[in-house]
């Protein structure tokens, strides 16, 4: 079975079962957010070498997330015939009656009693060949690929929901970008007015401090202050990630690993604003990309 190529999440249930003419079964898979592809299988008694078929069949199906798989099963017909040895009952019950005779305050002997007492029932239970087990085999596997069909369209529509909620993220962190790169052309001015009145204040001062050393200090501040390599490397990675959603597949980790560089960025973004405006939107894109990684967590 292919791998789906949209965008998954790593939760969902589905359930799927069948018959023949002596057992009934019941699958039941759910699988939610894991690192990797993990899977625990709980198989009836005499059913235990189904299990590398359902490993096999889970992992060509999915890439990640923690799966609980549960094979329930019934019988539906008569596996087991009863014969009684009347022969061996009716030796029994007239014994009883001569032991009762002889022995007056000996309480009657109930027929069930007598009906416990071993090889007076036999039981004749029907042995199946190779070909109806195998056959039962093949029938249990194929709703086993029919449950896990049906969870693997759980997990893509829940998939398809949390991509529209990433995509508006995305967008949002995208709109707060432009802002902070607006607010930061004004930054540079503002911070040569504010180094105009301090140099001025620095002058006055005595002893005064050399101009090549108001200078270097100037230059330090301006570098410092500059925030358009953070906002390009933003613009990179929410420009990565939306690629990813495009793309799809297994696509989770990828996302996850832009979310810690876009949170990166913002953190740099946050020490250098020199101005509230600029912190504030520094501090929204935080918010943002913080609830990115939430939903990310969710993606297969």
């Amino acid at each position: 079975m292919a791998k789906s190529n949209g965008t998954n999440s790593m939760t969902g249930f589905a359930r799927a079962s069948g018959q023949d003419e002596k057992l009934s079964w019941h699958w039941e898979a759910k699988s939610v957010n894991g690192k990797g592809l993990d899977l625990r299988c709980r198989l009836p008694q005499g059913m235990e070498g189904l299990e590398s078929h359902v490993r096999k069949r889970v992992s060509d199906q999915f890439s990640r997330g923690n799966f609980s798989l549960h094979l329930a099963t019934q019988e539906t017909g008569k596996g087991s015939q009863f014969q009684i040895n009347r022969s061996f009952l009716e030796e029994l019950i007239e014994t009883a009656r001569e032991i009762q005779k002889a022995n007056d305050n000996i309480e009657p002997i109930r027929l069930e009693s007598l009906l416990s007492v071993k090889g007076v029932i036999d039981v004749a239970t029907d042995i199946e060949d190779e070909v109806e087990i195998e056959a039962r085999q093949k029938a249990i596997l194929n709703d086993l690929d029919i449950t896990l069909s049906g969870l693997e369209d759980v997990r893509a529509e829940e998939g398809g929901k949390i991509k529209k909620v990433l995509s508006g993220l995305l967008e949002k962190i995208g709109n707060l970008s432009q802002q902070a790169d607006a607010t930061a052309e004004m930054q540079p001015d503002r911070i040569k007015s504010k180094l105009a009145d301090q140099v001025a204040e620095l002058l006055e001062a005595q002893p005064a401090l050399p101009e090549d050393r108001l200078a270097q200090e100037a230059a330090v501040l301006m570098t410092k202050a500059d925030v358009r390599e953070e906002l390009d490397r933003l613009t990179a990675h929410r420009e990565a990630a939306e690629q990813l959603l495009a793309d799809g597949g297994v696509i989770g980790r990828r996302l996850d690993f832009l979310c810690q560089e876009l949170n990166r960025e913002a953190n740099t973004l946050c020490s250098k604003a020199a101005e509230l405006d600029l912190s504030n939107i520094g501090l929204e894109l935080k918010a943002t990309i913080e609830q990115l990684r939430e939903q990310v967590q969710n993606i297969e």
